[in-house]
């Protein structure tokens, strides 16, 4: 028997064994920051060897534990939004992984987080999964040194992280500048693409180029944001583009500017889109931050949803809300180094575009979309 067939002969689809698929399965950001605002401690308050924790939202935390090292740690799991086995640990893994990169570091060693249906699914389908993310760690120089394992009906996979990071090296939400440019390193999409996969209606290319999209590393885009001075980063997942965005701004005490026909999008996404293709997540995400953000010089919380049918432009909008999986980086970089960072990111076969700048803080807006 295959590891792609169940006893009965019958073909596994892995993403109907999970309710949300991806990063589109987090908390929604809503109802997360109004948890994370109840935890104790803050940065600097509670231990002095804490450099960044959850205050602003950041893709990991870091801490003081080596004499000119700091250790970055983090734990990302994921429901399948892909249906082979180890696809989906690849993605699972590289989305991990990503965590370290945003903050400027090495991801070092990890630990597997499995949550399986063993009766109801052949182990050879776990073999799958980690054998994929294996491969995914191992082309990251990532090594794999134990794990925890948990039977549940619905699955899910996922790494806990640990790297390391020069002091004079970390990126973080509270260290981007005005007047910089934002640079978005990879394609957006995943989320509505993987909704379509789910649905049995994306094409194999749609569905093969998220794929591609969501098991490339994160790494040469990392280097390269330090050869050109980056200060600033995160990695575009579960909160979609402007949800981390807001996460910089906030951190930062900044307002931006994005200029939506900049941005790079995935084959068939804006399509399904248009046709409602939509996870929930997506959905969320756009009404968070739909009071926070404006279109065209109006309050995208005063354009209904439905009118993403048939604008183009709101079409853009939602899709920068999209509940990205193991999206690129958005990079804070000086003005007048982002058009050589966007030519060397292309050059490492990444579709980066430089898609606005960030500027002083606006009571009106912290987003504004042109």
């Amino acid at each position: 028997m295959a590891s792609s067939e169940l006893p009965n002969g019958a073909t596994i689809r892995l993403t109907e064994y999970a309710r949300g698929g991806g990063c589109a399965a987090k908390l929604r950001l809503a109802d997360l920051s109004k948890v994370l605002d109840h935890l104790p401690g803050r940065t600097g308050a509670a231990r002095a060897d804490i450099v960044v924790d959850h205050a602003f939202s950041d893709d990991a935390a870091v801490v003081h534990a080596l004499a000119d090292r700091f250790l970055v740690m983090t734990a990302d799991i994921i429901a399948p939004l892909v249906d082979d086995p180890a696809t989906f640990g690849a993605i699972a893994a590289t989305n991990a992984m990503s965590d370290v990169w945003a903050m400027g570091g090495e991801p070092r060693f990890a630990l597997n987080l499995v949550f399986f249906s063993d009766d109801t699914l052949p182990l050879a389908v776990l073999d799958d999964i980690l054998a994929g993310s294996a491969d995914a760690c191992a082309r990251a120089g990532v090594a794999v040194v134990g794990g925890h394992s948990v039977r549940d009906p619905e699955i899910k996979f996922g790494l806990s992280v640990t790297g390391d990071v020069a002091p004079d090296r970390i990126w973080s939400n509270r260290t981007a500048r005005p007047g910089q440019a934002l640079v978005l390193t990879k394609a957006l999409g995943t989320g509505v693409i993987s909704q379509a996969v789910k649905k049995g209606i994306a094409s194999p290319a749609a569905a093969a180029a998220a794929a591609a999209s969501m098991t490339t590393l994160n790494r040469g885009a990392m280097t390269l944001g330090h050869r050109f001075g980056v200060t600033a980063a995160t990695d575009v997942t579960g909160f979609g583009l402007l949800g981390h965005l807001r996460n910089i701004c906030r951190g930062s005490g900044l307002g931006a500017r994005v200029e939506l026909a900049a941005l790079p999008v995935l084959p068939t996404a804006l399509a399904h889109l248009a046709n409602d293709i939509c996870p929930g997540g997506s959905k969320a995400n756009r009404a968070y931050v739909a009071a926070l953000v404006t279109l065209d010089g109006a309050p995208l919380a005063d354009v209904p949803p439905e009118a993403t049918r048939t604008s183009p432009r709101e079409l853009l909008a939602s899709l920068a809300c999209d509940a990205q999986t193991s999206g690129g980086l958005l990079l804070c970089v000086p003005a007048d180094r982002a058009d050589d960072l966007v030519a060397a990111l292309r050059d490492d076969g990444l579709p980066a575009s430089r898609i606005g700048e960030l500027v002083p803080a606006d009571d009106r807006a912290m987003i504004s979309l042109a």
